[in-house]
């Protein structure tokens, strides 16, 4: 147990009156389970739970699972295709739902949708559908500017439309579009969104507040993982990243989000080299982060590739998360009970060209103010009570001063923990530039021993040719001495006479 945010098992038909708040189980299940696997599709209708696809060693997974929380059983959905649904050349051959992972599925109507991810069917992003009534499938026919196929994008329902942000395509680009499909049209749009964008990242987390902000965390690239946050401000299709405050949040992808209440639940994930273990909670009217659950480096729970919906059990609120790839192919349903909190009203996130526009009317209104102002007749500070408008008015810009005066708090609250962790990190820049001094330090004296090692090893190549010179005069000497004897009989009698004494310890001749 870790922190004490350890996942446990719970029991059978009760476990969702025992359960604890902010603290993940285990659901037992009855029966067989479906296959491990990540990057698979999920959605709650109603008490059941629908998983789609997935991958699995290597290869792409084509059924729908199906999970009954009265009951607690995993049953396989028996799917019909529609032929007159099935129209394209390249979807001719598609019974039911292809094989495919990294794709996402949304609860419309009666209907579930699913779009997108890794298929070898279309070159443009597909949408295909299931009947839950009927239990037929199809792909529904869509217009308008088609999106390129890709995988790891991020698939959000905004009342009507569904809002689709980067991925990877089949070439491995990656991409930092936006594309909006009108599901009372079925018309594709591409919108061109200004100010700062996110690089191009797929495998990310996106969630929607106030149906006007489209939020976007994390995701990667082909070398590395992101923690970033920006937000998309869907009236001005303008881009912005807002400061955001409480804990640390690590870099990641493959994670799992979905909002209850205005907070905004993050699980799983992780960055190429470990799972991610901690649960995150960000209150999206303050942008706060919190962790509310850890669990150890093995739990199912620090996987990438992993999946969570939000279900409403006994008329209570439960997360529900399943598979993931953690080393294993994980296939455990894994639940938490949210503790609720009060939500305030939305927050406004104002994009760069917004918060300048909005200094420049704070700064003019500043000047004019300057100048001192003429004081109201009596009769318009106190309008007689015959209806009209202007104590309404009044009330009005009060109340709008009460929120400004709320927005300023937050401000510099935020202004302030800025501060304080600029000069805790002022402090450890500190310490790592009297350690690297200190090394500098060393350096310099070892370089100085080098450059003395060096300057002996020069004059030692200085002195070389005096030396080659001496070694070829006695190889010359050799030479000439090896002639002498090969040439003069007196001195060959005279050496071996002298090899002879040698041998017979100098005494007497043979």
């Amino acid at each position: 147990m870790e922190n004490g945010n350890q996942t446990s098992d719970a029991d059978v038909g009760i476990w969702y009156s025992s359960l604890a708040y902010d603290q993940w189980v285990t659901l037992p299940v009855a029966g067989r389970r479906p296959p491990g696997r990540y990057k698979h599709a999920a959605a709650v209708v109603g008490q059941r739970l629908y998983i789609s696809g997935g991958s699995r060693n290597g290869r792409h997974l084509a059924d729908v699972q199906v999970l009954d929380f009265t009951s607690s059983t995993w049953s396989s959905l028996r799917l019909s295709a529609i032929p007159d649904a099935v129209q394209s050349e390249s979807d001719r051959l598609v019974q039911g739902f292809p094989a495919t992972s990294g794709h996402h599925m949304i609860v419309w109507e009666q209907k579930l949708l699913c779009l997108d991810g890794h298929s070898k069917y279309s070159s443009f992003v597909t949408v295909r559908f299931l009947d839950l009534e009927t239990l037929e499938c199809g792909v529904m026919d869509t217009v308008g500017d088609l999106p390129v196929a890709r995988t790891g994008e991020s698939v959000t329902l905004v009342g009507s439309k569904l809002i689709m942000f980067g991925g990877e395509d089949a070439r491995r680009k990656l991409l930092n579009d936006i594309h909006i499909l009108d599901l009372d049209t079925m018309t594709w749009s591409k919108v061109e969104a200004t100010q700062n964008s996110p690089s191009p990242r797929y495998d990310h987390a996106t969630a929607v507040h106030a149906e006007r902000y489209l939020l976007v965390f994390g995701g990667c690239s082909h070398s590395t993982c992101f923690n970033d946050l920006y937000v998309l401000d869907l009236n001005t299709m303008e881009w912005s990243q807002p400061e955001t405050r409480g804990d640390y949040v690590s870099p990641r992808a493959g994670h799992a989000g979905i909002t209850v209440n205005g907070n905004w639940y993050i699980v799983g994930g992780g960055d190429n080299k470990s799972g991610s273990l901690d649960t995150l909670v960000l209150d999206m009217n303050k942008l706060v982060w919190s962790v509310v659950a850890t669990v150890n480096l093995r739990d199912p729970l620090a996987s990438e590739g992993i999946s969570i919906c939000l279900a409403n059990i006994h008329e209570e609120q439960f997360l529900v998360a399943f598979g993931g790839y953690n080393g294993n192919y994980n296939n455990e349903v894994l639940v938490m009970r949210p503790k609720l909190k009060d939500s305030a009203r939305p927050k406004i996130y104002m994009s760069p060209a917004a918060a300048a526009a909005a200094a420049s009317v704070t700064a003019a209104y500043s000047y004019k103010s300057e100048k001192p102002p003429e004081l109201p007749k009596p009769e318009s500070v106190y309008p007689k009570q015959d209806g009209s408008p202007v104590l309404a008015n009044m009330k009005d810009a009060k109340r709008l001063l009460e929120l400004s005066l709320i927005e300023v708090r937050e401000e510099n609250s935020m202004l302030k923990g800025k501060i304080d962790e600029i000069n805790s990190n002022h402090e450890e820049l500190s310490k790592e530039l009297t350690s690297v001094q200190g090394q500098l330090i060393s350096e310099r004296s070892r370089c100085f021993k080098l450059e003395a090692q060096i300057a002996e090893l020069e004059r030692l190549l200085e002195s070389r040719p005096s030396i080659e010179a001496e070694l070829q005069s006695l190889r010359k000497e050799k030479s000439t001495f090896e002639q002498i004897l090969e040439h003069d009989p007196a001195v060959q009698r005279q050496g071996s006479r002298g090899v002879w004494q040698w041998l017979s310890g100098g005494e007497g001749s043979p």
